[in-house]
């Protein structure tokens, strides 16, 4: 038998740190990463056989589950009829209208093939429509590894950004400016000292890669209004969000509140793939006929819209229904009760974050009554997330490897699924009980 130790010596020497996306190698936890070879409904199975219960679900996709029947056939039925034209198929169109449906403010779309892509594109479109350089993002926001936004805060609110990796810039980096999240007073004190120059504010529409991290309420509605009173765009990046907290993503929830708001752009990913590589931004028809062949902003791809990929997206857009939000909804629930319940039998202080059905945890006394911004979710006791992470694994669930990641559910997690996560809380409550924060 090949292990999961062996396969990851190999990936190691072929890859840079042995894997093809950073949180995969276990840095943040420790340990052997799982290779996992296969699976279905609410389960993952690796290298060595072992099945677990999970709960990264591909980082949102697989939102009916894995492998579901119908995806799976429509996704071989187009690979049979051929992998790839380079030429316009009538299933990108339906993925775009069944988008547009969904969600309000994209009256057109366009399809990319990852997150990154999306977000980047959406960021060249507004500077090209709004003529100006700037963008401003937020502090713990995630939205792909292009350069502009792997930038981090500089010395004080309206400063200019710092290069957030080797190999940015730092003149691209200073084309953002990055403020701490749900602040609107950092926000106002951006627009007045650079308001004329700012093309756009970036967000999450909830934060959801440093935890999760919901708006506050009114924050994004007031984050378009100040926007807009300065002549510039606002991109809500709705690739973990949407179409998974509800039938029209993050901006559907707060569409039905006082706190309804309407974003120039926006961005998925994630779930509009089905679990293949595809994304898509959309947003104003004036904004985006500024796209090439219309207009002068140019954006391409050879594998835009793959037919494959997108016979996935299609079907599950049309699988997920209000049943299939409804036991999201509850599953998501049930699981904040039960592993709040667990680390409180054992003393540990936390925090739960939920936004919509998404969900995440945050140790600590400090913490204990929630985080509203990057600062906050940094400030807890991060060192329990390990021991607490390699106990669920031990006992054959697999959580996100990284303290600030959400947990994602699925429609497929039924009651045995869910039994086996309860039964594992105990000893991994504990485990976090038991952690000592490493030495200085």
């Amino acid at each position: 038998m090949t292990t999961n130790a062996d396969l990851f010596a190999r990936a190691q020497a072929a890859i840079p740190g042995g894997v093809n996306s950073p949180v995969r190698a276990f840095r943040s936890v420790g340990g052997t990463p799982r290779f996992l070879v296969s699976a279905r409904g609410p389960y993952v199975t690796d290298a060595e056989g072992r099945e677990y219960v999970d709960l990264v679900a591909g980082w949102g996709p697989a939102i009916l589950g894995h492998a579901h029947p119908e995806v799976i056939r429509a996704v071989q039925d187009a690979a049979a009829r051929g992998l790839s034209f380079g030429a316009s198929t009538p299933v990108e169109t339906e993925l775009a209208e069944l988008i547009e449906q969904r969600v309000a403010p994209v009256e057109k779309l366009r399809l990319v093939s990852t997150g990154t892509e999306a977000t980047m594109s959406a960021i060249r479109l507004a500077r090209g429509f709004t003529g100006r350089d700037l963008l401003v993002k937020f502090a713990g926001h995630y939205h792909g590894h292009s350069d502009g936004l792997l930038a981090e805060a500089g010395s004080g609110l309206a400063t200019f950004a710092l290069p957030g990796s080797a190999g940015v810039p730092a003149d691209v980096a200073a084309l953002t400016l990055v403020v701490p999240y749900n602040d609107l007073d950092a926000l106002r004190a951006v627009f007045a000292e650079h308001g004329d120059r700012i093309a756009a504010v970036i967000t999450e529409a909830a934060a959801a890669n440093m935890g999760v991290v919901p708006p506050l309420p009114g924050f994004n509605r007031a984050l378009v209004d100040l926007a807009h009173a300065h002549g510039a765009l606002v991109i809500s990046d709705e690739v973990l969000t949407g179409f998974r907290v509800s039938k029209a993503g993050w901006w559907g929830i707060e569409a039905e509140t006082d706190a309804a708001y309407t974003p120039d752009l926006v961005t998925f990913g994630k779930v509009v793939g089905g679990g293949m590589p595809v994304a898509a931004l959309g947003g104003r028809a004036e904004i985006m006929e500024r796209l090439a062949p219309l207009g002068p902003v140019y954006q391409a791809g050879t594998l835009s819209g793959n037919p494959v990929a997108v016979a996935a997206g299609v079907t599950t857009l049309r699988l997920a229904d209000d049943a299939v939000y409804a036991r999201l909804d509850e599953v998501s629930a049930l699981l904040q009760r039960e592993v709040s319940a667990a680390l409180s039998a054992e003393g540990v202080a936390h925090g739960v974050q939920v936004a919509g059905n998404l969900f995440s945890f945050l140790f600590g006394e400090g913490v204990a009554g929630g985080a509203s911004d990057y600062a906050g979710v940094l400030s807890q006791e991060s060192w329990r997330y390990a021991p607490f992470f390699h106990a669920m694994l031990d006992a054959g669930v697999s959580l996100p490897p990284s303290v600030f990641e959400a947990w994602f559910v699925t429609a497929a997690h039924d009651e045995d699924a869910i039994s086996r996560i309860v039964d594992a809380l105990p000893a991994a409550a504990r485990a976090a009980a038991s952690a000592r924060p490493p030495a200085a």
